[in-house]
Parts: structure tokens; C-alpha cells; sequence
């Protein structure tokens, strides 16, 4: 769906859904890139070893749209993947929905056709908007670039842990992840 008028947050969220994946934008909904091979690999690995170590404490989204605010405007990201606590999103709230509240950890994974520069902003506007952590993943690089709010952005390689505190005892490296994804 690509519109020429601004949408409401209302509107975008009623509009019938296509064949593609869009994100609300200044107003405008806008297709997001479609995912490729190493990309649906990480992005599948990423969901395993996050809903194992979660168990019943959190939900993980694979590209569960957000509800959030970017530039005092309504913002609906489609991240590749999501964590969000039951603190955040108690499990009794059971609709079907955007996520309605930012997660501790958004995950984007660079696709052929988009930049890090582009997707490091984006991350800087989960950030303000309340999301805790966003790992950029670049499966080129095998580098996963961590971005917090409070500091400037680490990138990850190899044996480099990925562990913090929103993501208590989630032990697992960098390298762990791309060869569970059969790309090392």
C-alpha cells in the first residue's frame, strides 16, 4: 500500500493488508525491503534461541509491527524481530495487535539494497522512543552492532558476548549465532 495523503495512525491500522510489509512513516505507509536467504536464516535462529531462553517471561515477535512515536509523530516500525518482557506486555493484554508498548530489544538485520548508515538511524529512533536495546545484524560483516541509550554504539564479532542486563543469562556470542545459522 503506497498513498500520496497522510495517514492516521487509525487509518494505516484499519487498511487492508497487500502482499507486502509496510511501516508508518511521517504519514505515509511505506514498503519495507523484502528479506532474502541470510536474512530469513538469522532471523529464524534469532527467534529460536530468544523464545528458548524467554521461556514465559517476555514474547518474541518476528516482524510484529510497533506502535511508537518518532518526532512527536505516530510511528509504526516493522522490526525483523522484537523482545518485549510480560513487565511490559503483561500476558493477561491478549490482543491482536501492534505491540503497543516499546520492547527492551529490537533486532534489524541488513538486507542487500539497505545501509547501515540508514538503518543506524532508525535505530537511534527506537532508542528515543523507549526501546532499550537494537542489535544491527550484518550478515557481509558476521558483526552484530549493539546501540544503547546511554552510550555510543558497540559492534560485535566472533566471540564478543552478547549478554546485558535486559536479557539476564542470555549467554551466546556473536560467532554462536551465524554458525547456528549456518553462515560461518
Amino acid at each position: 500500500m503506497i498513498t500520496t495523503e497522510k495517514l492516521t495512525l487509525q487509518q494505516f491500522l484499519d487498511a487492508p493488508k497487500g502482499h507486502f510489509i509496510c511501516e508508518l512513516i511521517e504519514g505515509e505507509a511505506i514498503t519495507k525491503m523484502s528479506p532474502k536467504r541470510f536474512h530469513s536464516r538469522l532471523a529464524i535462529t534469532f527467534c529460536i534461541l530468544l523464545k528458548n531462553w524467554c521461556k514465559n517471561n517476555g514474547e518474541v515477535g518476528l516482524e510484529w509491527s510497533v506502535t511508537l512515536k518518532r518526532n512527536g509523530k505516530d510511528w509504526i516500525p516493522v522490526p525483523d524481530l522484537l523482545y518485549i518482557s510480560n513487565d511490559r506486555l503483561p500476558p493477561e493484554r491478549f490482543e491482536d495487535e501492534a505491540c503497543p508498548f516499546p520492547p527492551e530489544l529490537v533486532i534489524e538485520i541488513i538486507s542487500p539494497g539497505q545501509s547501515f548508515g540508514d538503518l543506524a538511524e532508525k535505530a537511534t529512533d527506537y532508542l528515543k522512543a523507549g526501546v532499550n536495546r537494537v542489535w544491527l545484524v550484518d550478515s557481509k560483516a558476521k558483526s552484530i552492532t549493539v546501540f544503547y541509550p546511554d552510550q555510543p554504539p558497540q559492534t560485535k564479532r566472533n566471540n564478543d558476548s552478547l549478554n546485558n542486563d535486559y536479557l539476564p543469562d542470555f549467554n551466546i556470542t556473536v560467532g554462536d549465532i551465524f554458525r547456528e545459522a549456518g553462515l560461518s
